[in-house]
């Protein structure tokens, strides 16, 4: 089955949903503001559209996929009323793959309109909002037709799984024990993934646009630190090995899992941002997310189980997820705080098309 088919998040505002289990996507989306802000506020005051076309890619649903737009006019709203200029109108796109919720983001809307009608006041300007299903790894808009690209916690997944990872046995993504071989084949597939991106973005965006993006990365150009480290996606490994050794799940089946996953380092981000040569770098840089607080509460078990469930389903059947996570959350409580890795590496790239 193609990854676009089975790519998104869980859908629904359930126990294990999106919505529901996104707390530390929303922290990344705060702490990227200014940079938001700056972006859009040099959009408003170069370009001084009188419509403001903005994309978010990757919206998936929830309350994370209206925080993020609303932001953003609320920081062009804060401009324009400081300058004494009318407000413009807003042509909102939620991207997504065609698997996504759009029906939760469309039937919680109105809602979420209206509150946000009354906050900006009088004078403030039309919005309209549109739902658009495809991969940003292909066009998805008219030409020179967007003003403002976001996206966040969506590009460290690849279009398809990368060929050739037969070596990579026992692992579901780059682990310690990868040979080069695996770490090559992941690396070309983002390379040819990520410079896709930037050039249907570069033809979607208006001379001037901006593009603020976010997602994870690694903080060392080397894939093999000295012994494997106990995080989140090696947790979810173990957790199906045991499986396996229960009789739950045939080793084959496991072999053949592979999340299509890239965590690039600045450096490689920045080398294919140039060589697209389609953008300027006006921002490149990474920190440090601490979710030590939702390991300690359990609630990175749901969220990581939000993301991943449906690839997990679609490869090994819903007989065995509850077991899954039920030995996840077994595992979490085992092992040593200090030897589970309570971070992530988040890259942040602001630029404007040239």
């Amino acid at each position: 089955m193609e990854i676009v088919e089975v790519l998104h998040m869980n859908e629904g505002n359930g126990d294990t949903s999106y919505a529901n289990n996104s707390l530390i996507q929303k922290n990344m989306i705060l702490c990227i503001k200014p940079t938001r802000e700056e972006a859009i506020t040099d959009v408003y005051n170069s370009l001084c559209p009188e419509t403001i076309s903005i994309a978010d890619l990757g919206c998936s649903s929830g309350p994370n996929t209206f925080l993020v737009v609303f932001d953003i006019i609320r920081a062009v709203e804060k401009l324009r009323k400081m300058t004494g200029t009318h407000s413009p109108e807003y042509v909102i796109h939620f991207s997504d793959l065609p698997s996504n919720d759009f029906n939760s983001i469309f039937r919680s809307l109105p809602r979420y309109v209206e509150d946000f009608k009354k906050e900006m006041g009088d004078g403030f300007g039309h919005c309209f909002f549109a739902g658009v299903g495809g991969s940003f790894y292909g066009r998805l808009f008219p030409s020179k037709t967007l003003h403002f690209v976001h996206s966040s916690s969506s590009l460290h997944w690849l279009s398809q799984i990368p060929k050739g990872l037969e070596e990579n046995k026992g692992n579901i993504r780059i682990a310690a024990s990868s040979p080069p071989s695996v770490i090559k084949a992941y690396y070309d597939q983002f390379e040819r993934d990520f410079s896709t991106f930037f050039k249907c973005r570069s033809e979607e965006l208006v001379m001037g646009g901006r593009m603020i993006l976010s997602f994870t990365g690694r903080k060392s150009e080397s894939h093999n630190p000295s012994h494997d480290v106990l995080n989140i996606w090696t947790l979810l490994a173990n957790c199906l090995k045991d499986l396996v050794t229960k009789g739950l799940v045939e080793e084959e089946k496991l072999n053949s899992f592979h999340l299509p996953m890239y965590e690039p380092s600045l450096k490689e981000v920045k080398m294919v941002v140039e060589k697209e040569g389609s953008f300027s770098i006006n921002v490149l840089e990474g920190y440090t997310h601490d979710f030590g607080e939702s390991v300690k509460d359990g609630a990175i078990i749901n969220t990581v189980r939000a993301v991943v469930e449906p690839l997990v389903v679609s490869h090994f059947g819903g007989g065995i997820i509850d077991q899954v996570f039920n030995k996840y959350e077994e595992m979490i409580g085992e092992c040593r705080m200090t030897e589970f890795v309570k971070d992530n590496f988040i890259i942040i790239v602001s630029l404007t098309k040239i």
